[in-house]
């Protein structure tokens, strides 16, 4: 997939609508776990617009549990089997498993999004190299995909970040990945740390980390750091994704794609 062409397709961010395959998913865990479900979630989200769907099958948010890779390949494979013969859209799998991506990669998904940014499987890296596809790489404080709640203090959060992409992609790209086909995520919520001000610091500094020229992914959607309960962080998450793209951000993942793509319509009119 060429990563260049579907980015420059819009004058407005990319819309990468979220499926999650879990049943401890803190938004909506358990409601698209089933083939048939899965499908028609990915119809409705094409519908409404989406231009990217990331589906996973572990939840890693804080309280989550550690998944087997037996049983999270169970999860995924007979869900991408049905949702690639039904919607051309480009599919990111959400993993940190490099044999969940390897046979993801082989159902015909475009994109690895690992949320350990090569920390968690160190065969991640061949697979992804191999495959020439596009990689999303996250910040995380922790080393593992299984988050923590901690209330993390930085010095200068988005300096931490930036050290942490140089390094990254220092060793993405000795391991054979090529540079073009990164896309960087500078982590939300409890991955940057339980003190809520980072997140939106972040945020407001995301033109500094445009200086790498790749593009940069944000997900804000129904995180805690919005504060209030899930059903009423929407606004909020919508008002902080509209800074983040004023700011650089080229991908907005979230779960909730009409809403999305109707507010960012009104910045072409």
């Amino acid at each position: 997939m060429e990563l260049k062409k579907i980015l420059n397709s819009k004058k407005t961010p990319l819309v990468m609508g979220v499926l999650n395959l879990t049943p401890d998913s803190f938004s909506d865990g358990g409601v698209f776990n089933a083939v048939d479900l899965a499908a028609k979630r990915v119809v409705e989200m094409e519908n409404k617009g989406a231009d990217l769907i990331d589906i996973g099958g572990e939840s890693t948010g804080p309280n989550s549990k550690n998944v087997s890779e037996k049983e999270e390949i169970a999860r995924v494979i007979p869900i991408l089997k049905k949702i690639r013969k039904i919607t051309k859209l480009p599919i990111s799998i959400d993993t940190y498993k490099a044999e969940v991506a390897r046979l993801a990669l082989d159902e015909g998904v475009n994109i690895v999004n690992d949320v350990t940014a090569l920390r968690g499987d160190k065969n991640m890296v061949k697979i992804v190299a191999q495959a020439k596809c596009p990689l999303i790489m996250m910040y995380s404080k922790d080393n593992t995909a299984r988050t923590t709640v901690i209330k993390k203090k930085y010095k200068d959060v988005v300096n931490t970040i930036d050290k942490f992409f140089v390094d990254r992609i220092s060793y993405a790209q000795e391991q054979g990945v090529l540079k073009k086909n990164l896309i960087l995520d500078p982590g939300m919520g409890q991955f940057i740390s339980a003190i809520s001000k980072y997140s939106f610091e972040i945020i407001n500094r995301l033109e500094e980390l445009t200086h790498f020229g790749l593009p940069l992914l944000i997900g804000v959607s129904r995180k805690s750091f919005l504060m209030g309960k899930i059903t009423e962080r929407l606004d909020r998450g919508l008002i902080a994704s509209a800074f983040a793209y004023l700011n650089g951000v080229s991908i907005i993942r979230t779960h909730d794609v009409g809403a999305t793509v109707d507010f960012f319509k009104q910045f072409n009119n």
